[in-house]
């Protein structure tokens, strides 16, 4: 929706230029390594998480990288002990090209409702 070449689970390089085609197994094998990357940026945060928590923050690192991840108000809430505060600033980054995207706006409920406890 924004102009940006994504392979796979939201992958993008420089050197995307086409859609190529790749296999399940390559698939996973980049979303396993990208997972692992941006699990770092999580060590921004110095409170304590759950599971759900931990995943729900760990998909938004991901979309987002880990420099906009380390400096939103989602990690300064968090480490300030508002978690709840935290899960909720998930509701706010469903903007694509400043219009909020419907499959932005379901993926960051889906994180929200994980973060808070409940089934996403």
């Amino acid at each position: 929706p924004v102009c940006i070449l994504t392979a796979c689970t939201g992958h993008t390089w420089p050197w995307l230029r086409t859609c190529p085609a790749f296999t399940l197994q390559q698939c996973a094998a980049m979303l396993f390594a990208h997972l692992d990357k941006h699990a770092n940026a999580l060590a921004c945060i110095h409170q304590p998480l759950t599971d759900g928590q931990t995943a729900a923050f760990l998909s938004f690192a991901f979309n987002v990288g880990e420099g906009k991840f380390c400096s939103s108000t989602l990690v300064r809430k968090a480490n300030a002990g508002d978690i709840p505060g935290a899960c909720a600033e998930l509701s706010r980054w469903v903007n694509a090209g400043g219009k909020p995207l419907p499959g932005l706006v379901k993926r960051r409920a889906a994180g929200r409702a994980m973060c808070e406890g409940g089934l996403a």
